[in-house]
């Protein structure tokens, strides 16, 4: 397998939960429709043919890693986007059954601002449901929340920080028993974990092309059928009438690619854990008594490690050791002076927040890049004092 060239020479990449190196043979599939086939999926002459056969392709592929029919799926312009359409398209085009929302405080900030703006702009009513200290929603206060009027629940599939997998089948569940639609976000899972709307019971699931080695830019919406969205974008039509704009047929033929790569990649998911638990455990046998393991520690995403190391800070620690391109949190909250979000919503203190850093290996992972990994953060971990978190404030 090729390993892109960005990866190589550079620092060791531990943040594939940000964003994924393009794969090589995704850029190879989707580089011709960038050059000769250039043409509009809805012209009905030869080139609009050859870029329509491409699309259709590539739907096909999404939906067969998502286990449901290609009519179910519309590709939208990434993780955001899909996010956007799914909650406000739904919410907006069956408000007579109920105007009531619910979510979960650890969500994508695209979940969290669009039903925020729902509640300003058409009045509609959310509630937030809290996590536990691993990050999970219990069952338990989803069915306290629903009501009768609840239209909608939206409840991301995994934390891209902490890796942890919510109990979605169980979740859809209890939303159906009381008449109210399903939305989750898997952009963290799928490609990482088997990721089936049948057997989540998603009526709708959102799917970002860079967390699975396609370009930025690209992503896919499924719809269960039949289900009414209002668009988000209005105009000619495309995409069943829910997303209107002409097609980027690159990218969507660089997503299909990335799909049937991923369906494969499925089956080196054991090889992939196991190099994150060669981390963790090298981690905590090298700084005894001072790694915390952030998340829950058997329901978590295959690659995520997100661990605070005491006596530093995750900033600090990042910034001495150059060698180790990871993170402290989501790259949406990365760069600020707050502890990241999530894991304050998982009530842990301000201190073993702000000495988190998030590691997330990848496709061409290897042994050698832990080797590197370990090396360098217990070398700086003995380096970057106390001092800095007193300086956090």
């Amino acid at each position: 397998m090729t390993v892109p060239n960005g990866l190589i020479g550079g620092p060791v990449y531990l943040d594939h939960n940000a964003t994924t190196p393009v794969d090589p043979r995704v850029v190879e599939a989707c580089l011709p429709y960038l050059t000769e086939h250039f043409g509009n999926p809805s012209s009905s002459h030869a080139y609009g043919q050859h870029a329509r056969a491409a699309v259709d392709a590539a739907r096909t592929a999404v939906a067969d890693l998502l286990s449901c029919a290609p009519g179910e799926i519309v590709f939208t312009g990434g993780g955001c986007d899909g996010d956007t359409l799914a909650i406000r398209g739904a919410a907006l085009a069956h408000r007579d059954r109920g105007t009531h929302l619910i979510t979960q405080v650890t969500e994508h900030p695209a979940v969290l601002a669009t039903v925020d703006a729902l509640h300003r702009l058409h009045g509609f009513r959310v509630t937030v449901l809290p996590v536990d200290q691993h990050g999970l929603v219990h069952p338990g206060d989803l069915e306290a929340a629903l009501t009768d009027d609840t239209v909608l629940v939206s409840i991301m599939h995994a934390n891209g920080e902490t890796g942890t997998i919510q109990p979605i089948r169980e979740l859809a569940d209890l939303a159906h028993a009381r008449g109210a639609l399903f939305h989750t976000d898997a952009a963290q899972t799928a490609g990482k974990i088997p990721v089936s709307v049948r057997e989540l019971g998603a009526d709708l699931l959102t799917v970002a092309g860079h967390k699975m080695y396609a370009p930025k830019g690209i992503g896919a919406l499924y719809v269960h059928t039949g289900l009414e969205l209002e668009p988000t974008t209005y105009g000619g039509g495309q995409e069943a009438g829910r997303r209107s704009g002409t097609e980027n047929v690159a990218l969507i033929v660089a997503l299909g690619q990335a799909a049937r790569l991923a369906d494969q990649a499925l089956q080196e998911t054991p090889a992939l854990q196991g190099l994150r638990d060669l981390l963790q455990h090298r981690l905590t046998e090298l700084l005894p008594g001072r790694t915390q393991l952030n998340g829950h520690p058997t329901r978590r995403l295959p690659n995520t490690l997100n661990v605070s190391i005491s006596g530093t800070t995750g900033r600090d620690l990042l910034a001495a050791t150059p060698e180790i391109a990871g993170s402290t949190g989501s790259a949406c909250h990365e760069g600020t002076d707050h502890p990241s979000p999530v894991l304050s919503a998982m009530g842990l203190p301000p201190e073993r927040a702000y000495s988190a850093v998030r590691l997330t290996l990848g496709r061409w992972s290897t042994e050698s890049d832990v080797d590197r990994t370990v090396a360098a953060l217990t070398a700086a971990a003995s380096q970057v004092g106390p001092a800095a978190i007193a300086a956090q404030g």
